[in-house]
């Protein structure tokens, strides 16, 4: 075992005696050290129950003849740190968290690893630690918290986290008055768990499920439910039959374990992060993923599941649905699906997947009957964006697939929410937003508040906004992020002037500067890079080493 290295031998009589004075004994001592990676807090609703996930995780460890050893693990709540200088720190808290379960891993030399997640950046930085030190390793979610109901309704319609931020946009428009607003506060989020709708936290920890790092269950079962607590226990008892068979990270996760997870990410409608988050996973693994790549199984994967912000359903149907291993059994009908690769359970995809019926036809469809012919996601390039951008294409109405409009150019999140809010933006004009990137930002800010606000303004049939920054899994609307190269690193979209044409064709996979390319290269030229926005701290360092949207901004 890796930790015999502080545990055996007469030269580790001293190590011996530490573990002895945190209470272990001698039968303890002599088992295989698993750490438990506990990202608990009491700041983020998502997190707030770990503490219980992370004891039955502990328990089923003991129960299969480990010797559990927890520590802690950071977290950021998006939606706390949301239209604020805190969101700056989010992304950048995902390479944190990598470093951290590095340094703890290797420094006690933990012989297996379970790692208790849930929200936006904790699972991808935990899932790119697990790729990076190899120790066979189990994830862990706190499973998604309950959708709320509107108390003074009489139909079935549920609310959610991005209700709350849309009606704020309702009540600046006059179309909602505060004390709605206020009813809808309170009843939106009823129970501990990540957000109800596939927005970022539910949309990875599916996506850990579909590329095998997770059990079945782990992306839908909701927090409230004991099947959660029963699930946590078996990924403690799992993680040592990993241990005893020698299956790692990276032997699960595979180019065609990635396929998987873009194929799945497609049918769902996940958020536009995982377009960030698959490549830095990827890049631990040593495995790289192109955005052409995505484009191509979008086109060829239909959109089966249709849920919050862009449809009716949430995670909790899903999970009554069949949840991901019901979803991927239809993909793999369509040969869709990678059915060999070996997953945390141990067995392969097609063996997990083969129990698992539809159960709702409406929440899951057919293949015949899907909500949209293409995936979820669409990348577009052009000379607006040569390195590419994303938009969640599930959640764009109809009307503004196509689109063309005027330029209006914001070099601040902030800016650009005060002239929604106050009224200045028309219909048919397109939202630049830039110097929000992985370096401008510094740290590629979410731009929820301005994409519910122009919802709940009733603007979204009508707006478009363009940004090197990036979305909440929240977003609906024509809402294109991640614009690579960004605005800090010289490029066109730090040309884009007042009033510039730019069209969007988002089946015909384009976006595009309307000005000749000899005067954009003119005003590139002539361009001059701003102040760094931080300029002492992590995030000052961060921006010095993190690499473009397209390539998973990840530190270099």
């Amino acid at each position: 075992m890796k930790s015999d290295i502080v545990k055996i031998g007469i030269e580790r009589a001293p190590h011996r005696a530490l573990f002895k004075a945190m209470g272990y004994t001698s039968e303890e001592i002599s088992r295989p050290l698993i750490g438990v990676a506990n990202s608990a807090n009491s700041i983020i609703p998502g997190h707030i129950h770990l503490n219980r996930i992370t004891e039955a995780v502990k328990t089923g460890i003991t129960m299969a003849g480990g010797m559990p050893v927890e520590f802690g693990v950071i977290g950021v709540c998006d939606g706390i740190a949301m239209n604020h200088t805190g969101m700056k720190y989010s992304l950048g808290s995902r390479e944190l968290i990598a470093d951290s379960i590095e340094v703890m891993a290797v420094a006690h030399a933990f012989d297996a690893m379970v790692m208790v997640t849930n929200c936006d950046k904790i699972v991808p930085g935990m899932l790119m630690a697990a790729a990076r030190l190899d120790l066979p390793t189990v994830v862990i979610g706190g499973g998604p918290m309950l959708a709320g109901r509107h108390p003074q309704r009489n139909d079935k319609g549920k609310i959610d986290l991005i209700s709350v931020f849309e009606a704020v946009g309702a009540v600046k428009s006059g179309k909602m008055t505060e004390r709605e607003l206020a009813v809808i506060e309170d009843a939106a989020c009823p129970t501990c768990g990540s957000c109800a709708g596939m927005f970022t936290a539910n949309s990875m920890n599916c996506l850990t499920e579909a590329i095998g790092m997770g059990l079945p269950g782990n992306g839908t079962i909701p927090a409230v439910m004991s099947a959660r607590i029963r699930l946590a226990k078996e990924a403690g008892m799992q993680v040592m039959r990993l241990l005893k068979e020698n299956i790692t990270p990276r032997k699960i996760l595979t180019r065609e374990a990635f396929l998987n997870a873009l194929t799945v990410d497609m049918a769902l409608g996940c958020s536009t992060n995982t377009v960030l988050h698959l490549p830095a996973i990827a890049n631990e693994a040593n495995i790289s993923i192109d955005l052409n790549k995505i484009n191509e199984i979008s086109e060829r994967t239909p959109h089966l599941c249709s849920l919050s912000p862009g449809g009716i359903h949430h995670i909790e149907d899903l999970n009554h649905a069949g949840g991901i291993p019901a979803l991927m059994k239809i993909l793999s009908e369509a040969g869709l699906i990678h059915k060999n690769c070996i997953t945390a359970t141990g067995r392969t995809v097609g063996e997990n997947i083969s129990p698992y019926p539809v159960l709702d036809p409406e929440v899951i469809r057919s293949l015949d009957n899907p909500y949209h012919q293409q995936g979820g996601l669409a990348i577009l390039f052009g000379n607006l964006a040569p390195d590419g951008c994303v938009v969640k294409q599930s959640a764009v109405r109809d009307e503004m697939l196509r689109h063309r409009g005027p330029a209006r150019v914001f070099d601040s999140e902030e800016d650009a929410v005060t002239a929604i809010l106050d009224n200045r933006i028309r219909k048919g004009d397109v939202i630049v937003l830039r110097y929000e990137g992985p370096m401008g930002g510094p740290g590629m800010r979410e731009m929820l508040t301005p994409t519910s606000a122009i919802a709940g303004m009733g603007l979204d049939a009508h707006v478009a906004l363009i940004t090197d920054g990036r979305f909440s899994g929240g977003t609906r609307g024509a809402a294109i992020g991640h614009v690579s190269p960004e605005a800090m690193q010289q490029g066109p979209i730090a040309a884009v002037r007042e009033n510039d044409i730019i069209a969007i064709d988002i089946p015909g996979k384009t976006i595009t500067l309307k000005v000749d390319e000899n005067e954009i290269r003119t005003r590139l030229a002539n361009w001059k890079r701003p102040e760094m926005k931080i300029k002492h701290g992590y995030m000052a360092r961060y921006a010095k080493l993190v690499s473009s949207a397209d390539k998973g901004a990840v530190i270099r």
